[in-house]
């Protein structure tokens, strides 16, 4: 009998547990508002002039400490920001950058450079200057869209390739890769690509 109503006792003890459990007396801390990192994420951080000489400075060069910048980085940057175009080009920045008579030059000197190279050309200096700080990271040629997308559909129009270059996209424009080029293991003794291969009537061949 003892054991009986210990058992009992021991059930209710668990029903009481789950209970509680089911209650959730330990509520959930309310998220943080995620509306507002959204925000703040959205906003590019910008870049300054001098973060972007640093960069520059260091591009292919993995011992440069971000100071001193070499004529052929500047051009490097120049080009990317669109500052080298028809009117300034690589033989005025040339010039312009031997007048410091050093392989490399500091931020101080950069900016004497640039003022040097904008009043001879007659270009703003600070039109100059927002470019390249807006130009993006090193190496990052920034093409439209528009540009970019055109191209690719021009290369993956299948309606333009003819013979067994058609074969090597399927109808989406997608590349099949070496799965396309289906002659590749034939060793029916034709050339590869050779279209007339299964064209024989029945018995001639």
């Amino acid at each position: 009998m003892h054991s009986m109503s210990a058992r009992v006792a021991a059930y209710h003890h668990r029903n009481n547990m789950s209970e509680e459990a089911a209650n959730g007396t330990s509520t959930p801390s309310p998220a943080p508002p995620t509306t507002e990192m959204a925000e703040m994420a959205l906003e590019e951080p910008k870049v300054s002039f001098q973060d972007q000489f640093k960069a520059f400075s260091k591009f292919g060069d993995t011992k440069s400490d971000g100071k001193l910048i070499t004529l052929s980085q500047s051009d490097k940057w120049m080009k990317q920001a669109k500052v080298i175009d028809k009117k300034i080009t690589t033989t005025d920045t040339g010039i312009h950058f031997k007048k410091f008579k050093a392989m490399k030059i500091s931020y101080g000197d950069y900016n004497k450079f640039l003022e040097d190279l904008a009043k001879t050309k007659k270009v703003e200096l600070q039109e100059i200057k927002n470019k390249m700080a807006s130009c993006g990271a090193p190496g990052v040629i920034q093409v439209s869209a528009g540009k970019a997308a055109s191209a690719v559909e021009r290369l993956t129009d299948t309606s333009k390739y003819t013979g067994s270059h058609k074969e090597r996209f399927d109808a989406s424009g997608k590349g099949k890769g070496i799965a396309g080029r289906k002659n590749i293991v034939d060793d029916s003794g034709y050339v590869t690509g050779y279209q007339n291969k299964d064209t024989y009537p029945e018995g001639q061949q």
